[in-house]
């Protein structure tokens, strides 16, 4: 048998995938794969925190094929990111989507730490994501075989105020568990959160949410439709323990939601501007989490909102096309 030639060899390579189409099961066309990684965030130990599955090369995949992995992976988030020249994601951003399983997210804040943590190498101190809202920085460092990350998140806005009697009938508990000293607020630094504090941890694990009643309650006027619940009573020495409560599920660790309860906390005046703290969540869920946060109060004008947390990696695959 005459030995093909290098050159005739990748000329048969470069035209298979067109004999393919005109001759098929004669020469069978590369498909794509995705490849993926599955990211604890708020936590050092696997499969505690925040669990969120990013692909990593996701080019090619459509709005609906990302819903379906999403609801195939059946956890709050997935990412995805889109890799472009690294000039144009020096100037933007590497492009990243967020899915759950039912819609895509402008912003959520484990999916933009567990996407910084898949991009980070050794040396990077700075990966900025370009989301559906624009350019979000994280700050990362390696420490002592740890990787940590703090992002900086949109500008807190403080909107609607709810009434306490209202609300604790909703949740399912006495109006004396919750802590009126402070206003029941929907709050954003991206996403909306209501920020409810209540007295004890006996209240917060006694929540037992009507979600067909607050459902209807929100759609009246306030677009929130879930709850981001706090005590000052603590499991691990954090200075606040925390729930976050949907209709579908309860988030392990919540970034978004965190940012909004430390501009809420700074501009009551329960953490100081500028001061760091600790808000553990998810052992409620079996996956405790730490969640550590700051923002900035001048004035009435609060600014640099920080949520930051470790995270570790808990295996990779590689989906087909």
């Amino acid at each position: 048998m005459r030995k093909l030639s290098r050159r005739r060899a990748l000329a048969l390579t470069a035209a298979a995938p067109f004999w393919h189409q005109l001759c098929p099961g004669a020469v069978p066309a590369a498909k794509p794969s995705y490849p993926f990684e599955y990211w604890d965030v708020f936590t050092d130990r696997r499969f505690t925190g925040n669990p969120l599955p990013v692909f990593t090369r996701a080019d090619g995949l459509s709005p609906d094929q990302m819903r379906a992995i999403a609801a195939e992976t059946n956890l709050s988030e997935t990412a995805f990111v889109f890799r472009r020249p690294a000039a144009e994601e020096k100037a933007n951003g590497v492009r990243t989507r967020i899915f759950t399983p039912v819609t895509e997210y402008d912003f959520a804040g484990h999916p933009v730490l567990g996407t910084a943590f898949s991009l980070w190498k050794p040396g990077v101190t700075r990966v900025v994501l370009h989301l559906n809202i624009g350019p979000v920085p994280v700050d990362l460092r390696a420490e002592g075989g740890k990787l940590y990350g703090v992002m900086l998140q949109p500008q807190p806005v403080l909107a609607e105020v709810h009434e306490p009697a209202v609300i604790a009938k909703l949740i399912g508990l006495p109006l004396s568990d919750l802590d009126t000293r402070y206003p029941i607020q929907n709050v954003s630094t991206g996403r909306p959160n209501l920020i409810v504090m209540l007295k004890t941890l006996k209240a917060i694990r006694a929540l037992r949410i009507d979600w067909n009643a607050a459902t209807s309650y929100f759609a009246s006027g306030d677009k929130e439709r879930s709850f981001y619940f706090l005590t000052p009573e603590t499991e691990t020495g954090a200075r606040y323990h925390a729930r976050k409560l949907t209709p579908r599920t309860e988030d392990p660790a919540t970034g978004s939601a965190a940012g909004s309860a430390i501009a809420w906390l700074v501009n009551y005046g329960l953490v100081a501007s500028g001061e760091g703290i600790v808000i553990e969540q998810g052992s409620e869920v079996s996956r405790p989490g730490s969640l550590y946060v700051s923002a900035e109060l001048t004035g009435s004008s609060l600014t640099d909102v920080q949520v930051g947390g470790y995270g570790v990696k808990s295996w990779s695959g590689e989906m087909p096309g």
